[in-house]
């Protein structure tokens, strides 16, 4: 059964329905039923308001699959060369400002951001014992979106209470050390307040704060900043590699010792393909799944998202993650043979989809259910993201003394241990060489999982991508309506 923040999640986002697709500059908060600035009268009403502000983490699917579509690790597949057109761009490197599937991560994070500074907006409203939590929460979630909006789009107009409508036409966009500086003082709050034990799971930590300051600081190369912080996380954290790395992406293992931070899906109906924000299902782990698949373990999908030779041969012989991140899917078929198919014949049977290769992204493809659901089985995979793994803290770490020139000792011990869960041999090297292993490593342990594009711009190696152009495509544009609405107070992207 899923956790009871996911269920709440659920029920509130039915009762206290999203605000669907637009051309705003953001999404309007929750149209709650009474009147926005007489709520936050209870903790009750905070309480809802948080959850209102975590639903938003569910449409981060989309920043999942299209991250790894960017970069080198997979190719967009799905149907044809139009299916999905926003994302064919993005993989080939011809995106322009106008592509709704980037509008959709604009939309959907400044949402987020939304909702968390409604709450924070009225803080100092209504008093209650445990409210500090309720407001480190908000300032965390608040943090995390800007995270992704800085990562995607760069300098993004900053505000600390609800932005309106033409706001776009006074506000800036803020340099990106100004985006950083308020990720930063968020998380460094929330770090400071929450405990390592969170009210209920799925809710953010101590823990999550501590590993997305880190990030933030790394993506900045504050390596000094970043190795303290993480440091201090893998020493006093309760957190720790899982034994069985395959358990990993399995129900069972969703929220274990090894999840820092977890978004959290069920199979709640209650969405279409006219409204996939309104999913509470991972809607990627369906596009990603095996096309017209007929066979045992898995799910059939949309054949989306699928895994490059390139990506495939960069394991090492006998890692054992290899057959986790990656479903080979003539070996998968030749290991079944037994399987009877619906056609009443021996034989798992797929189907061929644009770009095949042959390869999957096994960690999120959908997987049989026992119990039928409602709705669009591929809009209700109640399939977990991790979003932050105590492995990449680890690697992380390692990236941030090696880097930094503070310690290749520790960077090797960090590494270390990752790869010996892996059944592979140590790194003994240092310097260039050890910053190179530690990128390899960070692209075979967290292939699948979003991360690749983000790791190779923020390094300089994009041009390891097909089609990149340095000096444009290390950041995508804004939406062309974003730009159009400001009235000449913002300036696009360089390139586009």
């Amino acid at each position: 059964m899923k956790n009871k923040l996911t269920n709440i999640i659920a029920v509130f986002t039915i009762l206290f329905a999203v605000s669907g697709c637009t051309d705003d500059f953001i999404e309007r908060p929750i149209p709650y039923s009474i009147d926005s600035e007489s709520y936050f009268n209870s903790e009750e009403e905070y309480y809802n308001a948080l959850i209102g502000a975590y639903d938003l983490l569910q449409s981060t699917y989309a920043n999942v699959i299209l991250g790894e579509i960017a970069s080198n690790n997979t190719l967009c597949g799905g149907e044809s060369a139009t299916d999905v057109i926003g994302w064919q761009q993005v993989d080939d490197m011809i995106h322009t400002p106008v592509n709704s599937n980037l509008k959709d991560i604009w939309n959907w994070m400044f949402a987020g951001v939304n909702r968390a500074n409604y709450i924070l907006e009225f803080q100092d409203k209504t008093d209650f014992e445990g409210k500090e939590i309720i407001i480190a929460e908000a300032r965390f979630l608040r943090a995390y979106y800007y995270f992704e909006l800085v990562k995607w789009f760069g300098p993004v107009p900053l505000k600390e209470t609800r932005f309106q409508l033409e706001d776009e036409t006074i506000i800036p966009r803020s340099p990106v050390e100004d985006v950083y500086a308020l990720i930063e003082s968020d998380l460094i709050y929330a770090s400071n307040t929450l405990s390592y034990t969170a009210p209920q799971i799925g809710r953010a930590t101590k823990g999550s704060a501590e590993a997305l300051l880190g990030k933030a600081y790394l993506y900045q190369e504050k390596f000094s900043d970043a190795a303290i912080v993480l440091e201090n996380l893998i020493q006093n954290g309760p957190y720790d590699l899982v034994t069985d790395y395959d358990t990993i992406f399995e129900s069972a293992g969703e929220n274990g010792i090894e999840s820092v931070f977890e978004v959290q899906y069920t199979d709640v109906e209650g969405a279409s393909f006219d409204c996939l924000q309104c999913s509470e299902g991972n809607v990627a782990v369906g596009f990603s799944g095996v096309r017209n698949f007929d066979g045992p373990k898995f799910s059939p999908g949309f054949s989306f998202n699928v895994p490059t030779q390139d990506a495939v041969d960069e394991f090492e012989e006998n890692d054992v993650r290899k057959e986790v991140a990656i479903l080979d899917i003539e070996a998968f078929v030749a290991n079944n043979p037994s399987w009877v198919n619906n056609d009443g014949e021996l034989g798992v049977l797929y189907g061929i989809g644009y770009e095949h290769t042959g390869y999957f992204n096994r960690k999120y493809l959908p997987r049989k259910r026992s119990v039928n659901v409602a709705g669009d089985v591929n809009l209700t995979n109640p399939n977990n993201y991790r979003a932050i793994r105590f492995a990449d803290v680890l690697l992380m770490a390692a990236e941030a003394f090696n880097r930094g020139s503070i310690s290749d000792d520790k960077a090797r011990l960090y590494l270390n241990r990752v790869r010996t869960r892996a059944t592979l041999d140590d790194v003994t090297s240092s310097g260039n060489a050890l910053t190179d292993a530690i990128y390899d490593e960070r692209r075979v342990e967290l292939l699948g999982e979003g991360h690749q594009f983000f790791d190779l711009v923020r390094t300089g190696r994009g041009n390891q991508i097909d089609g990149f152009s340095a000096n444009k495509n290390e950041l995508f544009p804004v939406p062309f309506e974003e730009i159009q609405f400001s009235n000449g107070n913002w300036q696009q992207n360089p390139g586009y």
